[in-house]
């Protein structure tokens, strides 16, 4: 029976699924969390890897001769070293598109939580300030309509387009910036410095690579408008923290929020935790019950396909 290992399971299935349908597949042993110095350790016996950001580097493959498959619990693979894989030997494969409508809905939770301060307006009620009002109704704060506004969209893959028909229901305008885009359902192509110096809101969805690590510098924030907004819930290496941090103390630009960090955990030093009007949620835009769902269905059948021989999600 194959031995199956699944490095880091805890936050796909934190106990409300079954990993049942993976046992169906061979002998699994879960661990909740698997650390750098435990993983050649606990794998040294699988024929098949789960893992989700597992640090897969070529010392550790080439020290686990009896592996041949690493299945992603998520999209991107970063983490895994492919090449390493491929001399190998070794299968790796991902999940594609299980969290769009998830990272969609959370891309505007954040655009609406810097909109209409639902939170702000909340802890002020619950505080009695509706009580002791003089009117029957108040604000904390302004509350600006995104009918007519400009959102940018950086990179038009699935969850672009997600984002981009979300947008357009709300009658906003609609600006992308895309390589590997000349045409949009809704929006219009742009170059990039364009996108920034035209929206009011600039959301990124492209993929983080050596060429846009880093690409929301203190140039391109600098064409932004003082008013606009950063949204981020595709990959927190994308943006240099440092440079929003200081264009934030700086009321450069009016607000960010942010769902995914350069370093996760965060360093307490990280200069995003202490900068003003910035808000920041803990890499949830992909959780969603019924996008786990989705993953955990998907990397089972990813597996099946390679035990019948067959390939599905392959990457290297």
């Amino acid at each position: 029976m194959q031995k199956i290992v699944v490095l880091d399971g805890h936050t796909l299935n934190p106990d409300d699924m079954s990993w049942e349908p993976l046992q169906e597949l061979g002998d699994v042993t879960v661990y909740p969390r698997t650390g750098p110095g435990d993983v050649i350790k606990r794998s040294e016996n699988a024929d098949a890897l789960i893992i989700n950001k597992i640090k897969m580097t070529r010392e550790v493959i080439q020290a686990l001769p009896r592996l041949s498959y690493i299945g992603l619990m998520a999209t991107g693979f970063d983490n895994v070293n492919t090449e390493a894989a491929r001399e190998s030997g070794i299968c790796v494969t991902n999940v594609p598109g299980y969290s769009t409508p998830s990272v969609a809905q959370h891309t505007f939770a954040l655009i609406l939580q810097l909109s209409n301060r639902v939170a702000l307006h909340n802890q002020s009620v619950h505080e009695m300030e509706w009580v002791r009002s003089a009117d029957f109704s108040y604000y904390k704060h302004p509350i600006p309509e995104l009918y007519g506004k400009t959102i940018g969209l950086v990179g038009y893959g699935a969850i672009s387009s997600s984002v981009e028909k979300i947008a357009h229901a709300f009658g906003m305008r609609i600006l992308i910036a895309s390589e590997h885009a000349d045409k949009a359902e809704f929006g219009r192509i742009v170059s990039l410095e364009e996108l920034f110096e035209s929206s009011d809101i600039v959301s990124l969805h492209t993929a983080l690579t050596p060429k846009t690590a880093g690409m929301v510098n203190a140039e391109l924030i600098g064409r932004m408008k003082p008013a606009a907004w950063l949204i981020n819930t595709a990959r927190g290496g994308l943006i240099n923290e440092k440079d929003l941090s200081d264009a934030l103390h700086e009321n450069r630009i009016a607000a960010a929020a942010v769902d995914v960090l350069s370093k996760e955990p965060p360093d307490e030093d990280n200069p995003l935790l202490t900068a003003p009007r910035c808000i920041i949620t803990p890499h949830i835009s992909w959780a969603s019950v019924e996008s786990r769902q989705r993953l955990m269905a998907a990397l089972i059948e990813n597996l099946k396909a390679f035990q019948a021989g067959e390939r599905l999600n392959v990457i290297n």
